[in-house]
């Protein structure tokens, strides 16, 4: 596939000048769930890891990002429990590490290599809850990893 570029009216074309899609960028990005909210968390991620680098435990990366949300004027939770459904019912609760905004699952690790499982993990979470996107930070390595998980296109193809 060749670079992509966009032409006059903002369509995405390829390198050759063939029309990718037929939306417009703007209206990809208005489908980006939370865009301002994520970006400002994520700078928050980011500030953490860059002030303190990978080497402590996970605790210490939690009491860093509450300062650094209440720096920035976010609005969270910490441990909050969540009921996990199944079938209708409630089977049990979850505590993320933050619910930020009423909006958005933050789960925080300290591991030399993130598995799969974490993701995973957090996959579940958002499909057992109300929560539609997800952070999964690992703080223990020597480059921050950030995953991003969203659930909602996935609830649209169960209710259609």
């Amino acid at each position: 596939m060749g670079e992509i570029l966009l032409n006059a009216d903002n369509r995405r074309l390829h390198a050759d000048g063939r029309r990718l899609h037929v939306r417009k960028v703007a209206d990809l990005n208005k489908k980006f769930l939370y865009k301002d909210l994520s970006y400002k968390i994520i700078g928050c991620f980011y500030e953490v890891y860059n002030e303190l680098g990978p080497a402590h435990k996970e605790q210490i990366y939690h009491e860093a990002l509450k300062v650094a949300f209440a720096e920035e004027k976010i609005e969270y939770e910490e441990n909050k429990s969540l009921k996990i459904k199944y079938k209708g019912k409630d089977v049990g609760i979850y505590k993320p590490d933050f619910i930020i905004e009423n909006k958005i699952v933050v789960e925080i690790k300290s591991v030399l290599n993130m598995p799969k499982v974490f993701e995973k993990q957090l996959y579940y979470y958002l499909r057992g809850t109300d929560y539609k996107v997800g952070y999964l930070v690992n703080f223990g390595n020597e480059k921050i990893d950030i995953r991003r998980r969203v659930y909602e296109s996935v609830r649209r193809i169960k209710s259609a």
